[in-house]
């Protein structure tokens, strides 16, 4: 299995999307460290996966700097290193732009920008141990679109896009690649939960490949921007969305 005796971090790991790239990691041989910070749905992966030895679940808060680094210790002390990490944990409400509150502003941008960095910066010291280091950041195709009600979030993920581009070049001496995945709506209760089906069927009428994006879609990339294949490939971004925006 490609992944054996791989070591991986996965943020957002108890949502629709975080949920099936730990299922496809362990899948394919990894030790996998799910961190989410909601704590009943953390327990109900870790039940629905069976406990295996390979993963190892710590809730954390992605926009705290000392919950990062509460994490990175109990990491460290588990694995000793860490070979992939996949930034994925969000937060995507749908506000007004004139309604968006400064504390909402900041709450969105701390988790889908601040995240990425503490984590990361948490986590280096253990991923330069790897000897092909591997980080994966998850924007969003709301960048290319500006989507309304979602201006905190759009910017924050469009953020994401020039901070894997420059930690790239700050990596790339120690042989750790920094790429970026930007998924379409994609079909999981989260999203479900916020929009209305009629919105994912219209998204789904706007690709090139017309039905809904799921979870499932976007895991392939991801699996392969942290594989050998992927080894000279950094500073990227791939968008997954079906043929909704040709980039």
């Amino acid at each position: 299995m490609r992944f054996s005796n791989k070591f991986v971090i996965v943020t957002g790991a108890a949502g629709g999307i975080g949920s099936a790239i730990v299922r496809r990691f362990l899948s394919e041989g990894a030790n996998v460290c799910a961190v989410d910070n909601r704590t009943d749905a953390l327990n109900q992966l870790v039940v629905d996966l069976s406990s295996p030895d390979a993963l190892l679940a710590i809730e954390a808060d992605v926009s705290s700097e000392e919950s990062c680094y509460s994490l990175s210790a109990k990491v460290e002390q588990t694995w000793g290193t860490v070979d992939i990490l996949v930034n994925n944990a969000g937060k995507f409400p749908a506000t007004p732009f004139e309604n968006i509150s400064y504390a909402e502003w900041r709450e969105v941008c701390a988790i889908n920008l601040d995240g990425p960095f503490l984590v990361t910066r948490a986590i280096l010291p253990s991923l330069k141990q790897s000897k092909a280091g591997r980080i994966i950041n998850t924007s969003s195709g709301s960048i290319f679109a500006g989507t309304p009600d979602q201006c905190h979030y759009v910017t924050a993920k469009a953020g994401v896009i020039g901070f894997t581009r420059s930690l790239a070049n700050v990596l790339g001496e120690y042989n750790i690649t920094v790429n970026a995945i930007t998924p379409g709506l994609t079909d999981t209760p989260p999203i479900l939960a916020l929009f209305p089906a009629s919105i994912l069927d219209q998204q789904a009428q706007a690709r090139a490949i017309k039905r809904r994006e799921t979870a499932a879609d976007l895991v392939g990339t991801v699996l392969f921007l942290a594989s050998d294949d992927a080894a000279f490939i950094t500073g990227q971004t791939i968008n997954v969305d079906g043929g909704n925006n040709f980039v």
